[in-house]
């Protein structure tokens, strides 16, 4: 990609890996010099949290705040009733009205730490909810006007419907309403807010185009697209999951420590990648940093950790789990900010199975998982090898907490309340 942008956001967007394409470069970047302009990205209630693979839609709207801008945040509460099938294998599960409300608020918790909300700034953010305009469309009206701008030929071309239909698995006619939706969406948020660009992932590419069309063909306004890289690790594996789960941004749904945690774990030839995309440092720092060999790296992730997890859940956050790994894994400690487990006395009755903790404590998915774990000598407690999968652990076990690890890298820790 040669093109040299002019305006700080696309430079910014260019410079830090976060561009995958755009459809048109010029366009957008004189739009984006001749004052302050709105741009959105649409994120489906489906879970209580958005996870880690939602962070760097998150981080681009932070930039085109930082550069100026008005960004939006648009909560699905309209389309995760259909749900979108791109490059899924099966339909999503239908979920109930309240299910949804539940969901967006548990979302709206994180956008906060990011984006500003409550300036009197121009380009304060705005937090808009797609049921507004979708739950009271009527059907035949909707038909009419905007079903007939799309093509059905054209929709079936699109990668995220094809590669449904040439795996010959079933595309419900609800899911593929979702990008006439989404195109609705975009043209809905031109006509109220002025809105001239919408971000995604590079899989929402034929979404956002479908929307771009559909806004030129209706009100004959011109809007853009830009997408980002969908991101995996060095080692191929989807960014926001890791053994123990999906990553999650919601404080109460995973720790700090533990959020600190996996960004230290990061693999060495992603540091300066992940450092431009999920920090403000300078590029020149990431670079660095993400050039530094041996042990020496162990620095950057540290740096990367720190900065990641200072602006999810502040610098208390970051420096407590810092603290703590440094006493876990230097100094052989238990810890004051492990993930914990806490039992009751009627939890606990007469005693629990050692395998029944470490599932209870999230460090292994099942009970054969925690059996394989001990078997192949990846467990331990309190530092020492835990090579007993018939260990029982009673109220005298715990009269002082005990520490439970899987592998080097992964710890929990098991009290007794009361």
């Amino acid at each position: 990609m040669t093109y040299t942008p002019k305006s700080d956001f696309i430079a910014v967007m260019m410079e830090r890996g976060f561009l995958a394409d755009c459809t048109d470069y010029q366009g957008l970047d004189d739009a984006l010099l001749s004052g302050v302009r709105p741009a959105y990205i649409g994120f489906d209630a489906t879970a209580k949290s958005l996870h880690v693979g939602s962070l760097i839609q998150i981080m681009m709207l932070r930039w085109f705040q930082k550069t100026g801008h008005q960004p939006i945040t648009l909560m699905g509460g309209g389309t995760t009733k259909v749900g979108d099938p791109s490059f899924r294998a099966d339909e999503r599960p239908l979920l109930t009205e309240a299910q949804i409300d539940d969901n967006i608020a548990g979302i709206k918790k994180v956008f906060s730490a990011y984006i500003d909300f409550d300036s009197d700034a121009p380009n304060k953010a705005l937090m808009l909810n797609n049921a507004e305009w979708l739950d009271g469309l009527n059907y035949l009206e909707f038909l009419r006007d905007i079903g007939r701008h799309f093509s059905v030929n054209r929709m079936l071309s699109f990668e995220s419907v094809k590669s449904r239909l040439d795996r010959e698995q079933s595309l419900s006619f609800l899911e593929f309403n979702y990008m006439i939706l989404q195109a609705y969406d975009f043209m809905e948020l031109n006509n109220r807010y002025g809105c001239i660009l919408q971000m995604g992932g590079s899989d929402q590419w034929g979404n956002i185009v479908n929307g771009i069309d559909l806004t030129r063909r209706v009100i004959d306004h011109e809007v853009y697209g830009l997408t980002s890289p969908l991101l995996t690790t060095s080692d191929g594996r989807k960014m926001g999951k890791s053994q123990g789960g999906a990553i999650w941004l919601n404080g109460e749904m995973l720790s700090p420590y533990e959020f600190w945690q996996f960004w230290r774990n990061t693999t060495d030839a992603d540091v300066g990648r992940f450092l431009k995309l999920y920090t403000e440092l300078p590029v020149a720092e990431c670079d660095r940093l993400g050039a530094l060999q041996g042990s020496e790296i162990n620095e950057g992730k540290v740096i990367l950790a720190n900065e990641v997890t200072k602006l999810l859940h502040g610098a208390d956050a970051a420096a407590a789990a810092e603290a703590t790994a440094r006493e876990v894994f230097e100094k052989g400690g238990v810890g004051d900010d492990l993930p914990t487990l806490s039992l009751s006395s009627a939890d606990l009755g007469d005693g629990m199975s050692i395998v029944q903790l470490i599932v209870k404590s999230g460090l292994a998915k099942s009970g054969k998982d925690a059996k394989r774990l001990i078997s192949e000598n990846g467990a331990r407690i309190d530092d020492q090898p835990l090579t007993d999968a018939g260990l029982m652990i009673d109220a005298g076990a715990l009269s002082s907490p005990i520490k439970l690890s899987a592998g080097k890298k992964r710890h929990a820790l098991v009290r007794l309340d009361g």
